[in-house]
C-alpha cells in the first residue's frame, strides 16, 4: 500500500508538473521568442553597446521594443509562438521530470514516511526541510529533466530564431535535416553547457523559491499570533511573489552559460543575412572557447544578450509555474 501511494503521488507531481510547465511556456513564448533573437544575434543588441565593436555590421535588433515592432511586422502575431511546439513537447516532460523527482529526494533525504510524503508541502514540514536538501534536490531533478528532454529544446531554439523566411517549414523538417546533417549528435548539440548552466540554475530557481516561501510561512506564523491569519497557507499572491523571486534570482545568475547553450545550438543555421552574421558550424570547440570567443568579438555585454526579457519572462513564467503546479496538484489530489 506504501509503494502504492508514493507511485500515485510520483504521478500526481509528474502531471502538475507537466500542466504547470506547459501553461507557464505559452504564456512567456512572446518573452522567450525576443530573448532567443538577442541571445543568438552576433550583433550588438543594445544601443549603448554598439560603439565598443566594429566586429559586425549593423543590428537587426537594438532593443526590445524594436524587436517587438520588426516580428510583428515581419511574421505577424504568431511569430511571437515561433516553436511553440517542440517548446511545450519538451517543458512536459522537463517539468514533469522535474517536480517528481525533486519531491521524491526532498522525501528520501529528509526521511519522510510515505504520509509525510503526501503533505510535504505543509506548512510543518516545509519548515522542517533543511535549504541544502532543496537546492540540491533542485539540481539533479533539473540535469534529470534536461536530459531526458533536451532534443525539443534544440528543435525550439532552432524554429523560434529561423524568422523570415523560414529555414524549416515545420519541426519534422527540422529533425530530419539535423538527423541527417549532422547526426544523432546533432539533437544534443549544446548539452555540455546545459548542464553546467542547469545546477545552478535549478538549484538557484528551486532553493530560492523554498527559501522565501519558508521565510513567508515564519513571517506569517509569527504575525498569527496578533492577527487571525492562517500560517500553513500561502495566498496566491505570495505563492507568486516567492516565485518571481526566485526566477529573477536564478535568471540573473546563470545567464551567460543560456547564451553559449543557445549559439551552440544554432550552429550553422543558414537563416536570412538581414538576421545578421551567422554561427558558423563548429564554431566553438567547447564551452570555454565559446565564452573567450564571445568576449573576444561581442565584449561582456555579449554573454548578457536578452537578459532584460529574459529576466522579464523568468520572474512570470516562474511565478505561474508554481502558481499552476499548486493548483494542479490540490486539484488531483482531491
Amino acid at each position: 500500500m506504501e509503494e502504492a501511494g508514493q507511485i500515485k503521488r510520483a504521478l500526481i507531481d509528474a502531471t502538475a508538473g507537466a500542466i504547470s510547465g506547459a501553461v507557464s511556456r505559452t504564456v512567456t513564448s512572446p518573452l522567450d521568442v525576443i530573448k532567443i533573437r538577442f541571445q543568438v544575434q552576433l550583433e550588438p543588441t543594445t544601443q549603448w553597446a554598439l560603439p565598443r565593436t566594429d566586429v559586425y555590421g549593423p543590428s537587426k535588433y537594438t532593443g526590445m521594443l524594436q524587436a517587438t515592432k520588426d516580428i510583428f511586422r515581419e511574421e505577424g502575431f504568431l511569430g511571437f509562438w515561433r516553436g511553440n511546439v517542440p517548446a511545450l513537447l519538451m517543458v512536459m516532460p522537463y517539468t514533469a521530470i522535474q517536480f517528481a523527482v525533486m519531491q521524491k529526494l526532498k522525501a528520501i533525504v529528509s526521511g519522510s514516511s510515505n504520509t509525510a510524503f503526501c503533505n510535504l508541502l505543509a506548512a510543518e514540514n516545509h519548515l522542517r526541510i533543511s535549504p541544502y536538501i532543496s537546492y540540491i534536490s533542485g539540481s539533479v531533478s533539473g540535469c534529470a529533466a534536461t536530459i531526458g528532454s533536451y532534443p525539443f529544446d534544440l528543435l525550439r531554439t532552432i524554429l523560434a530564431s529561423q524568422g523570415e523566411p523560414k529555414v524549416y517549414p515545420n519541426m519534422r523538417a527540422a529533425l530530419f535535416n539535423i538527423l541527417e546533417t549532422r547526426g544523432l549528435r546533432g539533437l544534443y548539440a549544446g548539452l555540455a553547457p546545459t548542464l553546467v548552466e542547469i545546477v545552478p540554475y535549478a538549484g538557484l530557481q528551486f532553493g530560492t523559491y523554498d527559501t522565501f516561501r519558508r521565510w513567508t510561512m515564519a513571517w506569517k506564523q509569527n504575525r498569527s499570533q496578533y492577527q487571525r491569519l492562517d500560517p500553513g497557507v500561502l495566498t496566491d499572491v505570495e505563492v507568486s511573489i516567492c516565485g518571481l523571486a526566485a526566477g529573477i534570482c536564478a535568471k540573473a545568475v546563470c545567464h551567460p552559460l543560456d547564451v553559449v547553450k543557445k549559439r551552440f545550438q544554432v550552429q550553422g543555421l543558414q537563416r536570412d543575412r538581414r538576421y545578421g552574421a551567422r554561427v558558423r558550424p563548429r564554431a566553438y570547440q567547447n564551452i570555454h572557447d565559446a565564452i573567450v570567443q564571445i568576449l573576444r568579438s561581442e565584449g561582456s555585454a555579449g554573454l548578457y544578450k536578452g537578459i532584460v526579457p529574459s529576466v522579464i519572462k523568468a520572474a512570470p513564467a516562474t511565478a505561474v509555474t508554481f502558481v499552476a503546479f499548486e493548483y494542479a496538484s490540490k486539484w488531483l489530489r482531491n
